[in-house]
């Protein structure tokens, strides 16, 4: 049975940074690309970050680039989402996903795996 567990989630003040952990387990997750989406309350779940699972290539969504941060630990099975400077406007449910492809993906449907979805409320 494969699972995607998240945690890292929470409240925090607007300026402040928190990091995301999705542990995989039932997959060959060195074998899989992986991304975080988020989904704030009214709006479609959105696309963040994927990494291929190589690690040789990474793809960020402008609404993020340059200041979250995706990475993986393939010995460890397990992904991250470094997230500092953290705005209001970040306020979501997230989500880590992943799929069996080599490169990166940017779009929802190839994922086929997901996490629970954690909140992370960030206060102004």
């Amino acid at each position: 049975q494969v699972q995607l567990a998240e945690s890292g989630g929470g409240l925090v003040q607007a300026g402040g940074a928190l990091r995301r952990s999705c542990a995989a387990s039932g997959l060959t997750f060195s074998s899989y690309a992986m991304a975080w989406f988020r989904q704030a309350p009214g709006k479609e779940r959105e696309f963040l970050e994927s990494i291929s699972w190589r690690l040789s290539s990474t793809y960020y969504a402008d609404s993020v680039k340059c200041r979250f941060t995706i990475s993986r630990d393939n010995a460890k099975n397990t992904g991250y989402l470094q997230m500092p400077s953290l705005k209001h406007e970040d306020t979501a449910v997230y989500y880590c996903s992943a799929a069996s492809y080599g490169g990166v993906l940017t779009s929802r449907d190839p994922y086929a795996y997901w996490g629970q979805g954690t909140q992370v409320t960030v206060s102004s």
